[in-house]
Order: C-alpha cells, then structure tokens, then sequence
C-alpha cells in the first residue's frame, strides 16, 4: 500500500524527542513547556465534583454556557472588551485545534499566510494542509520586534491572513500597542484577517499589560483571537482553549469545528469555569507568580555566564551561550541533557531557516527548588 505523505518533512517534534531524551538520561526537563507543580487543588475537586455528579454527556458544540459566560465576563473585566457569549465565543480542544480551525477557516488552495520566526510549530504545517503557502519573516535584533516595513514589502495579492503570537513563544518578547496599531493598518488597507496566538496573556512582566487584539478597534472584527485554560491552570494536558471572533468569522469557524473534535470535554469546561467564577485572583496574580521564578532562575543563569535575552512574558528565558560553548545550538542541548542533566529547546528549530543562533530557550514554570537544582547542575559543568 502506497501512502503519499501530505507533511513529507515532518517528523517528531523537537519537543517530544528532547523530553524523551530528559527521562533517558534523568535530566531536569526545562525543555517542554508544561509545569512540575500541580493544578489548584480547588480546581482539581471541581473537575471531580463534575464528574461524579453527571456531567459526562456531550455539551453544546460551541462549549458550555457557564464557561463561556465566564470568558465574556474576564476579557471585560481586563481589557474592557464585550464578547458575545452565543455568537462570539467558541471552546477548542486546547489553544492547537483553536489555531489548525482558524486556519483551516481562511486558507485555500495559493493562499499566503505571514508568521513571524522563531515561530511555534504548528503554525506552518495548519497552513500547508489547507493549501497555502507560508511567508517567514524574521524577529528582529534582540528585542526580537516585528519590522513593518519588511511585513508590508511581503503582502502579495494572494496574502491572506497574519498569524502574531504575543507573548511570544519561545522568545518572551511582546506586542505594544504601536506594534497592533501598524497591523490594523496593513489589515484594513489589504483585507487581510489576523489569527492572534495568546495563550500566554496571563504571563506579562515588569507592571506591563497585555495588548489584545480583541481591544484593538481596527482589529477587533477581522481577527481570530485564541487562548488556553492549559497555561493559566498549569492544567496543560486538560487541552481547553478559546477563540473569540466576530460572528461572521465565528460562523465559517464552527463549522470546521465541529468536524475536527465537535466539542471539548464537558466535566473540565464545568471545573474551569466554576474555578474562573469564584476565584478570578488566579489569573490576575499569574503575573506577578511567574516573574518571581524568572528573576530566580535567570539571575543564576546570568552568574552561571549565559547571556539573557529579555523575558518579557511567557514562562520562558532564552539565553545566549557563547561564552560557554562554540557547539550549534542542537548539538549544546545534546550536551545539557546527556552531561548536564538538564534539557532545553535550541531555538533554531522555530525557524524555517536556521541560523547559527547560539540561543537556547529554558521552561521556568517549575518548582523553585527545580530551577535551583537546575542552576545548580549548569553551574557545576560550566565552571
């Protein structure tokens, strides 16, 4: 039998092989970005209260009506933002299918959708699956910006859509207001619609805000915006998210939907949004938990002689090593897990073409004594 392979290129992911790899070895895995402490234990007795009182039958295609009452009353409580929960709000097996739907939405045969490297990988191959083409522009500089003018020299004709994702990983750079602004320009002037990866929104640093393009004026009716309950709860494998769009676009996206997984886990959509109901301090303390284990764990690495590229939001430090080592940056994780016993992500792998970058991204969303440990390991072989 003859199978033709619609992804020839793709293999296993960069994250599967790297925390099969830390287990091999007993490394500390700060490669794959999930926590090593556990959900809020109230949640976990809701989604147990749930499951036990019968809540186990299909729910609503669109998601649960308490759950998604609950996103329409947080985007307004922090971004002033007025999501209609029927028309507007639609509840994803995990921010992943939220993202392959919306893209599956716009793209056809020819079409060109813009990303912006080092980029998450499922971007590319959603898109190649509908037909499309995929457009890479490079971050800039260490800041890792956006550089409009080079955006705008890319939009062809056939250009329809701009993925963003902010807070960005694995970089931890985010988007300002200036940045949304330049992109409701070339939205509007090109009829181009915006697929907005914020799964990390909770996760801003150093007193500043998240920009959603769900606020953006200009962006607000032409943009898929898709989060994650994963990230928030430290629940990654509950696999929750959102899209808020506008009805048209909320139209053209459930229908897609429905073919992919129909709908999401009922006991777990009633959990979260009991736990979102009567305990919104969690995700407004979020930021302020995170930065406490970024300081922690880049200061030692700083110590340590890595150079810091600025974390700005997400649960990740990128760092530079090359005053610690001249090995690519594969091979250096290769040397992390197997010698050092702590695994990493060479950034290169979110790059369609791959330079010698030099940078490594480390997953702070662990325990402190994991981090320390980490530190510890690291400073031991490098010193």
């Amino acid at each position: 039998m003859k199978i033709v392979s619609k992804l020839p290129e793709v293999g296993t992911t960069i994250f599967s092989i790297m925390s099969s790899m830390a287990a091999q070895y007993d490394a500390i895995n700060l490669s794959q970005g999930y926590p090593d402490f556990d959900v809020p234990s109230e949640l976990a007795e809701r989604l147990n209260h749930y499951t036990v009182s019968g809540y186990n039958q299909y729910p609503p295609m669109h998601g649960v009506a308490y759950l998604r009452e609950q996103i329409a009353r947080k985007v307004n409580e922090l971004y002033a933002v007025s999501a209609n929960v029927d028309s507007e709000i639609t509840i994803t097996s995990g921010a992943t299918e939220a993202l392959f739907v919306a893209i599956q939405t716009l793209v056809g045969n020819g079409d060109e959708v813009i990303v912006f490297d080092p980029a998450f990988d499922s971007y590319d191959p959603a898109i190649r699956l509908a037909g499309g083409k995929t457009i890479h522009i490079p971050l800039s500089g260490n800041s890792f910006s956006i550089d409009w003018e080079r955006v705008r020299e890319s939009i062809t004709p056939r250009t329809k859509a701009i993925i963003i994702n902010s807070p960005h990983n694995p970089t931890g750079s985010v988007i300002s207001r200036v940045d949304l602004d330049q992109l409701a320009e070339l939205a509007s002037n090109n009829d181009l619609v915006v697929i907005s990866d914020e799964v990390y929104e909770h996760m801003v640093f150093d007193g500043q805000q998240h920009n959603t393009v769900a606020a953006h004026p200009g962006l607000r009716d032409r943009s898929f915006v898709i989060s994650s309950f994963g990230k928030t709860y430290h629940a990654t494998g509950w696999k929750v998210g959102y899209c808020i769009a506008a009805p048209a676009l909320t139209i053209e996206f459930r229908k897609i939907h429905q073919f992919v997984t129909f709908t999401t886990h009922t006991p777990t959509q009633w959990a979260i949004a009991d736990y979102m109901d009567h305990h919104p301090e969690h995700h407004r303390g979020l930021p302020a938990f995170y930065q406490e284990k970024r300081d922690l764990f880049s200061q030692a690495l700083k110590e340590i002689g890595f150079g810091l590229v600025p974390s700005r939001g997400t649960y990740f430090q990128v760092v530079t090593y090359d005053a610690l080592s001249d090995l690519p940056d594969i091979e250096f994780v290769k040397v992390l897990t197997q010698k050092v016993g702590v695994a990493a992500i060479p950034v290169s792998v979110f790059c369609d073409a791959p330079a010698e970058l030099s940078l490594v991204r480390f997953c702070f969303a662990k325990k402190n004594d994991t981090l320390l440990e980490a530190a510890h390991r690291l400073e031991s072989h490098f010193s």
